[in-house]
């Protein structure tokens, strides 16, 4: 590619139609995919480009399909388009042993008739295709790749993908950058894209500076989403993917503790570095961007949609119900202290913090990353201001989780390092979450309601973890 290039591509009429069959099958077998459990009934084709001709040894397209399903409780009533997802879809005549595992199928019909889709991202031309058009700045149909030019990105890094995915895709060049590809795609700016790049304007340390990033353009008449929803979506960019500096030799916070719990080592200085690393985070983001404060009628908003969701996992986890009321009391003594004058400040926050949204460098530094939130929840209830306390809770229950996943489970070790982490988050904001115990016990009984609803649809051996929580929660209400 050239510098700056840009390119006006389509894909081949009735690629999607040939596709589709494919796409039923393969799309709800992914860990990324979120419909699980309902049968997709069919796809609308949001934004299709032709990165390389399928006359080719290799055809590449880059795909936005909204996927149709019977219903999306997620989203409340019935008769929602469907999540939007990116793919990156290599064809072939065959393809070579080692990209089996990404085969998506043989295409019976249209204008790839006869020849093999998979998912690209496993493919190292493809991967390299990507970096360069971030490094070049390129414009490519509705596909639109940025930069910090102060960022020096280089050409010819091995890709690598990575295997150990969840909600997204990543692809590692070298040891110099990793790329996280969003995998279910929404209109608006993405907090993934948003909340680093403010920190990094900031001089934060603790979360590693977008270099580049990927966005598309896409025509509103060809999102139903966009069509049919608020005028505020017209002409939003969709957030594709992100660039950032890999973080060589780092340790992910989960396995990190993890492999502690087993030694029989102390976590507690790591929990208190990472408390600090976290108020870091915290500070810089209440100075870069707004915050609000919450009174009487944003606060009752909020302990009635705790008190919903509780009352729904009650109903749909019978183990709940003997908990029931003593749950409930930290939602009402919240909305006591509200009712009385309390406020609080709401600042922008990570919004799904634990163990695993965190690194640690060889050198012992703390990172967080992930900054997306829950993907589940809409993006602009991810993007509303919130009380910091709430990624300590999360946090606190990720300590909890640890300590429960051993055998034995190890709740003293739990405990040294829910307070070690209040503490070293105190030392770096000048104020201890639990010198607000009523708002920390609400946010970590809410994060703990979610939890049991989780395990016993997923993980029913899991249950046991969260269910020790809501039994220490109900019955006393006691934090760290």
């Amino acid at each position: 590619m050239s510098e700056a290039v840009t390119r006006t591509v389509t894909a081949p009429p009735g690629l999607l139609a040939s596709l589709d069959p494919l796409l039923r099958e393969w799309l709800p077998r992914q860990r990324w995919f979120a419909g699980k459990g309902r049968p997709v009934t069919g796809f609308t084709l949001v934004e299709a480009t032709e990165l390389l001709p399928s006359t080719g040894k290799l055809g590449l397209y880059h795909l936005l399909v909204r996927a149709h399903q019977p219903s999306v409780p997620s989203h409340g009533a019935p008769g929602h388009p469907g999540d939007c997802y990116q793919l990156l879809i290599g064809v072939r005549e065959a393809l070579p042993p080692r990209l089996a595992p990404a085969l998506i199928g043989h295409m019976a019909t249209g204008p790839l008739a006869g020849r093999t889709a998979y998912d690209a991202l496993h493919d190292a031309r493809p991967a390299e295709l990507l970096l360069e058009a971030l490094r070049t700045q390129a414009r490519i149909g509705g596909l639109r790749f940025e930069r910090d030019l102060d960022q020096d990105i280089r050409s010819g890094l091995v890709p690598r993908v990575v295997t150990a995915e969840q909600s997204n895709s990543s692809i590692v060049y070298g040891d110099t950058f990793i790329l996280k590809l969003l995998r279910r795609i929404v209109p608006g700016v993405n907090p993934d894209l948003e909340l680093p790049l403010a920190l990094a304007r900031e001089g934060c340390p603790r979360v590693p500076a977008p270099t580049a990033w990927m966005v598309a353009d896409v025509d509103p008449a060809a999102d139903p989403v966009i069509s049919a929803g608020p005028a505020d979506l017209a002409g939003q960019p969709y957030v594709l993917g992100v660039l950032q500096p890999f973080v060589q030799g780092a340790s992910d916070g989960w396995e990190l503790a993890l492999r502690e719990l087993a030694k029989g080592e102390d976590f507690g200085a790591e929990a208190r570095a990472l408390g600090r690393a976290t108020a870091e985070v915290h500070t810089t983001l209440a100075r870069a961007l707004p915050t609000v404060t919450l009174g009487h009628m944003q606060l009752q908003l909020m302990v009635d949609g705790m008190i919903e969701r509780l009352e729904a996992a009650v109903q749909a986890v019978p183990a709940l119900r003997p908990y029931a009321e003593g749950l409930r009391t930290a939602f009402t003594a919240l909305g006591d202290l509200a009712a009385e004058g309390r406020t609080w400040t709401a600042q922008r926050v990570h919004g799904d913090l634990h163990l695993g949204q965190c690194l640690r460098s060889p050198a012992g530094e703390w990172w967080l990353i992930d900054f997306e939130g829950e993907p589940a929840r809409p993006l602009a209830e991810r993007r509303m201001p919130q009380p910091a306390v709430r990624d300590v809770a999360g946090m606190l229950r990720s300590f909890d989780y640890a300590a429960r996943s051993a055998d034995p489970p190890q709740p003293d070790w739990a405990e040294t390092c829910r307070s070690a982490y209040c503490s070293g988050y105190a030392e770096a904001a000048g104020l201890d979450p639990r010198t607000d115990p009523v708002l920390l016990r609400a946010y970590e009984t809410d994060k703990a309601i979610y939890e049991v609803v989780y395990e016993a649809r997923h993980r029913p051996d899991w249950l046991p973890v969260p269910l020790a929580a809501i039994d220490r929660l109900a019955s006393t209400g006691h934090l760290t």
